[in-house]
């Protein structure tokens, strides 16, 4: 069954805090998803269910 791994892109109100535009696996098996309103990558890791940001606001995304 499908299950949300990436939300709150989202405000109450529906104004957009974040639009992912891109999706990679990196070599740990992690997925990376580029935003380019936020102007970051994020990456989901399973084995710590953790969510980071590797690309800060300023940052190209495609420069993590």
């Amino acid at each position: 069954m499908p299950f949300d791994v990436l939300s709150g892109f989202l405000s109450a109100d529906g104004k957009a805090l974040g639009r992912p535009v891109g999706v990679a696996i990196d070599k740990q098996g992690a997925l990376l998803a580029a935003d380019d309103v936020g102007n970051a990558v994020w990456r989901v890791s399973a084995q710590r269910r953790a969510l980071r940001e590797l690309a800060h606001r300023g940052i190209p995304a495609g420069h993590a």
